[in-house]
């Protein structure tokens, strides 16, 4: 960790926070030691050379997660490298130790500038820290990144959630969202409370349209140009063409001083929302909000899970983390959560268990109706 000394030029600070499923260990249920380990290394070397300030290696399920406080920006090539590379080496050791899957978020052959469209999952802030900067690293694992529209819009629009809506003056401007269309790669902007019943009406289509980002609304004390959480959308089978993993998102969020309360962020969590992915990525089922040792997706390989790592940003530099769920205040989450999975456990092949008909293109069912067309015929 570099510490900056008082009276340095300090830039706005950034936190890329990039993941990618390199190799399960074993099957799809853990990252294996040894790829954290040389992750580690990579970063270190990067601190070492002045390319980064910070940095955390995680793990969500089977995916090794970056976390890097620097002063670069977003989309930056040389961190978007550094990552791409580090995930490289890891899926050599992936290999090596024959682990599940190896390098199967690796969609390229070779790196371009950066790792968006690439494979890897993506969530980034750039921002001027405040006195003091909470900030929290979501992860989750065998899901889509709809998953996050539910738990991004209470935290942000919702005063049943989040108390500040009402009470706190400097709250009362609202947020801005950014809604990304991720089929037609398009992206609205949408205030609430404003247009409230709007944003509503397209989130709610978790599978299409996805909250990437929200801003301080008019009247924030806040910059309205600086982003208080990020998401990442990458959707695989877009690139991929086809079904090689599910998405895995990962969201970045920022709390407390004109934002959310660190315990309105978590707030949403502990409700077990149904989320599109499980097993095969072609089942619904509930997120559980865990602890990062419980953070192993086993059950049906599953059922989706969510971790949640806090810290305060001090110079770009990453105070924590804290592991946040590890709350028996989620108790009752995590158990109804498994009510939930056992119940639509229960349905097997039939949904709404099961994605729809539509949501499973991309997955391996195709390969079976493909073998039983010519046996169709027409019916009276």
């Amino acid at each position: 960790m570099r510490i900056l000394l008082q009276g340095d030029m300090v830039a706005k600070t950034t936190i890329s926070l990039i993941k990618a499923d390199i190799g399960g260990y074993p099957g799809h249920a853990s990252v294996h030691p040894e790829l954290i380990k040389l992750a580690e290394e990579k970063l270190r070397d990067a601190v070492n050379s002045g390319l980064i300030v910070d940095f955390r290696v995680m793990a969500a399920g089977d995916d090794l997660q970056l976390l890097m406080g620097h002063t670069k920006g977003i989309d930056n090539s040389e961190i978007h490298e550094l990552a791409w590379k580090t995930f490289e080496a890891g899926t050599e050791v992936a290999k090596r130790l024959k682990l599940y899957g190896a390098g199967q978020d690796m969609l390229s052959d070779a790196f371009s500038g950066n790792v968006r469209g690439m494979g890897p999952g993506i969530a980034e802030l750039e921002f001027t820290e405040r006195k003091g900067e909470p900030l929290v690293a979501f992860m989750m694992d065998k899901t889509e990144p709809g998953a996050f529209n539910l738990p991004i819009y209470r935290m942000f629009a919702d005063p049943f959630n989040t108390a500040g809506l009402i009470i706190d003056p400097s709250l009362h401007g609202g947020f801005k969202f950014e809604i990304w269309d991720i089929m037609e790669h398009k992206r609205v902007f949408m205030s609430a409370p404003d247009e409230m019943y709007d944003i509503l009406a397209l989130i709610g289509a978790k599978s299409r349209y996805v909250i990437k980002r929200v801003y301080p609304g008019e009247g924030s004390p806040l910059p309205q140009d600086e982003p208080v959480a990020a998401v990442s959308t990458e959707k695989l089978y877009q690139i991929a063409g086809k079904y090689v993993g599910k998405d895995d998102p990962v969201a970045l969020v920022r709390a407390q001083s004109g934002l959310p309360a660190l315990g309105e962020v978590l707030e949403p969590f502990a409700f077990p929302h149904l989320v599109s992915g499980w097993m095969r990525g072609s089942h619904n089922g509930p997120i559980m909000p865990v602890s990062f040792a419980n953070a192993r997706c086993t059950r049906f390989d599953g059922p989706p899970r969510v971790i949640a790592a806090g810290f305060q940003i001090s110079n770009a530099s990453l105070v924590g983390p804290v592991d946040l769920f590890d709350d028996p205040g989620f108790d009752e989450a995590r158990e109804i959560a498994g009510r939930v999975a056992t119940y639509m456990r229960r349905h097997g092949p039939f949904e709404p268990h099961r994605l729809p008909m539509e949501d499973m293109e991309y997955t391996t069912l195709p390969d079976v109706l493909k073998k039983l067309e010519n046996r169709f015929e027409p019916a009276d």
